[in-house]
């Protein structure tokens, strides 16, 4: 293999990941940066979201890309009522926020393992995988196979497309309003009860959109979440807290860091995300896109 070639697999193999990793810091961005909520389940719904889709795939021959519109909408309407019950409640009875989010982040906690054993109970604690559009493509000598480059694809787009739907629509101006000042943001008549739950539920839409991606190429478990959550907390830390520009960059940041390091010792990679962590921490604590 050249070193044209080598590059070439690298950037792509870099790039697959890093918009997936975009997708799920993007979400986790959100709960954080608006409803303040660390949810260290986060990952758990990255998991459903892959078993999901090997199930309708595997039994009923539903394709993929149609289960992001299935299995997006099912997982945004759990989160939404997520947050209007459970966190709603832990926020009405919290004396303050800093409260509030230590409350929250136990909670989330035991959300996880919830989840994890209700999913070790329903499809075991093996690994499993489907294959779709496997089918060789030829780039400059690099051979990928079609599913990662239509999974590159859809997640590069759907990670613009919500960039665009916080930066030009009405919702996501009330939205960015929210995390900026969520006091003043109600004073001007943002429903902040509505805000934090969508919020809430658009950033597990995002995970759920992320699992049904990472599906395709990858096989899913039901121990896989935890892991997720890490790399998206560490990838939100990089781009800078609350920025969703930053956990896009971060996450394909990220996603190339390690795939070069894969190249030459795969069993480094977490460990290469580790150091990128603490050394911005070191000199940048507010990350690449921070305020």
């Amino acid at each position: 293999m050249d070193l044209v070639t080598t590059l070439l697999d690298i950037v792509i193999g870099g790039l697959l990941i890093g918009g997936i990793y975009a997708l799920i810091a993007m979400g986790l961005s959100l709960q954080y940066g608006v409803a303040r909520v660390l949810n260290i389940s986060h990952g758990e719904f990255i998991m459903i979201g892959g078993f999901i889709t090997y199930v309708l795939y595997t039994s009923f021959g539903i394709s993929p890309l149609v289960s992001l519109v299935i299995v997006g909408p099912i997982i945004f309407i759990v989160g939404f009522l997520l947050h209007r019950t459970m966190f709603r409640k832990l926020l009405n009875s919290s004396p303050n926020i800093n409260v509030f989010e230590g409350n929250s982040l136990l909670a989330t906690f035991g959300l996880l393992y919830m989840i994890q054993n209700i999913a070790i109970v329903i499809w075991g604690s093996s690994s499993r995988a489907y294959t779709y559009l496997n089918t060789p493509v030829d780039l400059v000598g690099a051979i990928f196979s079609a599913n990662r480059l239509v999974t590159l694809g859809f997640a590069i787009a759907i990670g613009v497309a919500f960039y665009l739907f916080l930066a030009r629509t009405r919702m996501g101006k009330a939205i960015r309003a929210a995390s900026q000042d969520i006091t003043t943001a109600g004073l001007m008549g943002v429903n902040i009860n509505n805000v934090l739950a969508l919020c809430f539920g658009l950033g597990i839409f995002l995970a759920g959109i992320a699992g049904v991606l990472w599906s395709m190429c990858f096989s899913v478990y039901a121990t896989m979440g935890l892991e997720k959550t890490i790399i998206a907390i560490v990838i939100v830390t990089v781009g800078g807290l609350g920025s969703i520009p930053g956990a896009f960059i971060g996450g394909i940041l990220l996603g190339i860091v390690g795939e070069v390091v894969k190249y030459f010792e795969p069993s480094l990679y977490l460990a290469a995300y580790y150091l990128i962590f603490i050394i911005l921490l070191m000199i940048r604590p507010k990350g690449i896109m921070g305020k």
